[in-house]
């Protein structure tokens, strides 16, 4: 983690909330749970700060109780592929995969909103792998996000950009309040030719476009381009 975040007390109330989100430590033996919240690093960072980067030391094993922080793939080029998502409940697997091998991030996580999280050291996540309940729930979400990833890996390989485009559109409501670029980050492409998709899409009478805004016209017409057949990216 950067050493920008602001580190905090461990207040009852805020170990009481992780573990709301984390149900699984009731689930240690009260030995490990102690170690646990004694050893917990509670971090309050603000929207837009990154937590970690490629090729810094992964120091801990976070777990996010409010917020929502972005893991992503950066190019040297700038452009970056959004990789998932960690809230609360959920588990960071670059930062599991990272700790378990011994190895420096190869992504970049950076927060979205307003975030709290626990970092738990890394000694300590160690420890923890002893104890079956939290070795089984690190294994069980890592399988559930390599799931993803591969999902992630067929949309980017097989999946032309304008399929990718629409399906993306579709789900946010019939106004969605967003920037090309951001739209280009979530794709892991450039804005330009984002821009230009997005001309086609009006053309067509799919979508009208605003200043930072692109409204839904055509629904269904989205629906049947991002099913169409597979074809390259």
């Amino acid at each position: 983690m950067t050493s920008h975040t602001n580190a905090m007390p461990t207040p009852q109330a805020e170990a009481q909330r992780l573990e709301s989100c984390y149900p699984v430590l009731g689930a240690l033996s009260a030995s490990a749970h102690a170690r646990l919240l004694h050893s917990a690093q509670w971090m309050r960072v603000p929207a837009g700060a990154m937590l970690f980067d490629d090729r810094q030391a992964c120091e801990g094993f976070p777990f996010v109780v409010e917020g929502t922080v972005r893991v992503s793939k950066c190019a040297p080029s700038g452009r970056e592929l959004p990789l998932y998502r960690v809230g609360p409940g959920e588990t960071c697997i670059i930062s599991s995969s990272c700790l378990l091998g011994h190895e420096d991030y190869n992504a970049r996580g950076v927060t979205e909103s307003d975030t709290l999280l626990m970092l738990l050291p890394k000694a300590v996540f160690d420890e923890m792998m002893a104890e079956r309940p939290f070795r089984d729930f690190v294994f069980h979400l890592f399988a559930e996000r390599i799931a993803d990833l591969m999902q992630l890996i067929e949309e980017v390989a097989f999946r032309k950009l304008d399929q990718r485009l629409a399906a993306l559109l579709l789900g946010k409501g019939r106004v969605l309040h967003v920037t090309h670029q951001q739209l280009a980050d979530e794709l892991g492409s450039v804005r330009e030719i984002v821009s230009r998709l997005l001309k086609s899409f009006a053309e067509q009478g799919l979508v009208k476009l605003a200043r930072e805004q692109v409204e839904i016209i055509d629904p269904s017409g989205l629906r049947r381009m991002a099913s169409e057949g597979r074809g390259a990216a």
